[in-house]
Formats: structure tokens, C-alpha cells, sequence
């Protein structure tokens, strides 16, 4: 019998379907092949990969503002598009930070978690506990077509009238520019690409329906706190200046912002991952539907969120700094449920937006429940 690692390895490609049947194995006998060290969060090696990210980010700070404006053009005019990606790269290392509090990733203490995800996702303004929240039952019913809370694809015949004029190099050239520029705040804002409620969600509003009236207080000290970072942006802007605040601050959060939405966007599109409705989805399938992606150097700026998403979702509270052991302790065990793309980034986006604008049965299939990527309109 082959060695499931090997099957693994042998896969040349990458769109070939996972299996969507019931694992033969369980959660409980997933974690039993992950080192129990994996479970151990350590607040000091947490703390230290922040402060890691915050010298950074204090460096780059210091590089622009001191330097940058003695530069003649055309160098400036290459130094601050420099800075820009660099400090969004860094500062979305800070966002995925702030992800891991949210999961009680980053200590053994909830409120130590609770006050770091808060500080750093408030700077960043999102958030925290509004997305705590939504992203917590996006675990509990990833792959669920009635359930999921967000990037749930539509069924062909949901498809808005629009979408065949958006089907082409320029359309989707639009769509993924509008996506990756505005795709976030407009979630936030208004449950843009977000599971259907029977009235209008805010990820700001505390008596959304998203939200349970247990939850309301967190989501009202959320707003409280990203007004907290607006304000102080005002009054930076009266001091420094608009431009300042701009490229500095607002340039930076825009990719910031771009990442959130193409890590998140490209771990749940993909040909191969199947959807499934209510007579079908079960915890670990879902699960096990999305995809781990190779973002090359950036797969550690960004903490491994990138690349051990699968683990993610089984063990959402492993710390980033043990999640690349423990996804290659379980890979022997999931073997085909497993799947990477390490199709580079820009590449594979382009590819499964246009491969996967909707869901829909395989004919004749017997599995009834389970939905597979479409784009033949």
C-alpha cells in the first residue's frame, strides 16, 4: 500500500477534487498525530513575534520620515511605493496577529488575548470583537452553502444579470480590483460576499443579526475603540498634514486591507474543494474544504496563516509558530483530504476567478449534496 505522504507528493495537479465522502478517520484521531507540545501557547514567544513585527514596522516608520523627502526624484517616487508594500506586508503580519488572539491562539489567557487583538486590530481598524465573533461561526459551518458567514459561492441560478458581462479579461480585471480595494470595509460595512440574514448586518451594528444579545456589549467596545483610531488619525492629519497621514497610514491599510481579502478569497475558491448543503456537510468535511497556498517569503511574514490554513480549521487555537509542525505531522493521515496549491499567488487568482463563478451538482452524481465550482454560463 502506498504511503499517503507519497500520494501527496505524487499529485501533480493541483485542480484534482479532494474526496467528499465522510473521512474514515476523526478529529480526535487527527490530534493524536500532532505533538502535544503544538497545543502549548507560550506568551512570551507570542509577545516576541509581535515586538519582532512592531521594530519593523518602527523601522520603515523611521526610514520614511527621515529620509524619503531628501531624496530627488525619481528616487522618492520609487521609496514610497517601496514603503507602502513593505509596511503592508508587516502590518498584515500585525492583522494575522490580531486573527490569532481572536482564537485564543496567542496565550493561555483569554483577557491578555482579548485586550492584544483588540489594540492591534483596532489600529488597523477593524473590528475585533464584531469579527471575533462572525469569524468564529465561519469555523463552525466552513463549506456549509446554508450556513457558512462568508465567501459562500452562489448556484447558477442565483447568478445576478450582471455577472455575463463581468465574464472576460476586463470585467474580471474590475471585479478583483473593486474586490481587493473596497472587498473588506465593504464587508464590515454592509455583509458584502457575506451568508444571508432576513435583515440588514453590519459587523458595527450591535443589534445585527449576526450577533446574540450576549455579544452586544463587545461589538459596542469595538466601535468605541476604532473610533478611538479614527480620531487620533484626525488629529495626526491637522498635524502632520493629510498627505502625511496618507502615505504614511491609509496607503499601507489599503494592502493591508488587498491581503486580508486575496489569503481569505484563495483559501475558500478553488475548483478542487467541494461546497455541500444540509443532507451532506458534516464538521470535518467542511473543514477539510479549504486549500493551504504558497505565498513564498511572504508565508512567514504572514506568520503561516498562508500556508497552514487546513490545520486552521481543524485546530483554530494553534499557535502560528507551531502550525507548520503540526500540518506535517497530519498530512500522512489526511492524505488525499489534504490540499496545497503552490501555484504562485497572482497566477492561481486569476485562474480561479475565472474557474469558479458558481456552484452547482455534478450531473448525475449520487453524492445529491455536494456542489462543485462551475463558469460555463
Amino acid at each position: 500500500m502506498s504511503d499517503p505522504t507519497t500520494i501527496i507528493e505524487q499529485k501533480k495537479n493541483p485542480l484534482q477534487r479532494v474526496p467528499c465522502s465522510k473521512p474514515p478517520f476523526t478529529v480526535g484521531d487527527i490530534k493524536k498525530t500532532i505533538p502535544p507540545h503544538c497545543f502549548q501557547r507560550s506568551l512570551i514567544r507570542s509577545f516576541s513575534y509581535l515586538v519582532q513585527d512592531l521594530i519593523l514596522i518602527s523601522f520603515f516608520y523611521y526610514i520614511a520620515t527621515t529620509y524619503f523627502h531628501l531624496l530627488p526624484p525619481p528616487y522618492s517616487y520609487l521609496a514610497w511605493p517601496a514603503y507602502w508594500i513593505v509596511q503592508g506586508c508587516v502590518c498584515t503580519g500585525i492583522w494575522v496577529i490580531g486573527h490569532e488572539c481572536g482564537h485564543q491562539g496567542f496565550s493561555e489567557y483569554q483577557w491578555v488575548d482579548d485586550t492584544v487583538g483588540l489594540i492591534l486590530h483596532s489600529a488597523l481598524l477593524t473590528p475585533y470583537f464584531s469579527w471575533k465573533h462572525s469569524h468564529r461561526r465561519h469555523h463552525s459551518n466552513t463549506g456549509s452553502l446554508e450556513n457558512d458567514e462568508v465567501y459562500i459561492p452562489r448556484l447558477k441560478s442565483k447568478l445576478r444579470w450582471y455577472y455575463k458581462y463581468l465574464n472576460n479579461p476586463l470585467g474580471r480585471v474590475l471585479v478583483l480590483a473593486f474586490t481587493l480595494t473596497f472587498g473588506w470595509p465593504m464587508y464590515l460595512l454592509c455583509n458584502v460576499s457575506g451568508r444571508n440574514y432576513d435583515r440588514f448586518a453590519c459587523h458595527y451594528d450591535p443589534y445585527s443579526p449576526i450577533y446574540s444579545d450576549r455579544e452586544r456589549l463587545q461589538i459596542y467596545i469595538s466601535d468605541v475603540s476604532v473610533i478611538a483610531t479614527i480620531y487620533v488619525s484626525y488629529h495626526v492629519a491637522l498635524t502632520k498634514g493629510l498627505a502625511w497621514l496618507v502615505c504614511i497610514y491609509w496607503v499601507p491599510l489599503l494592502i493591508v486591507n488587498g491581503f486580508i481579502v486575496l489569503i481569505t478569497l484563495l483559501h475558500h475558491t478553488h475548483s478542487s474543494l467541494p461546497h455541500y448543503d444540509s443532507s451532506e456537510w458534516h464538521y470535518l468535511k467542511g473543514a477539510l474544504a479549504t486549500v493551504d497556498r504558497d505565498y513564498g517569503v511572504l508565508n512567514k511574514v504572514f506568520h503561516n496563516v498562508t500556508d497552514t490554513h487546513v490545520l486552521h480549521h481543524i485546530f483554530p487555537n494553534i499557535s502560528h509558530y507551531h502550525a507548520m509542525e503540526a500540518t506535517k505531522a497530519i498530512k500522512p493521515l489526511l492524505g488525499e483530504y489534504y490540499q496545497l496549491d503552490d501555484t504562485p499567488i497572482f497566477k492561481a487568482l486569476w485562474r480561479d476567478t475565472k474557474e469558479c463563478i458558481y456552484v452547482e451538482k455534478d450531473e448525475g452524481s449520487l453524492n445529491e449534496g455536494v456542489y462543485w465550482y462551475k463558469n460555463k454560463l
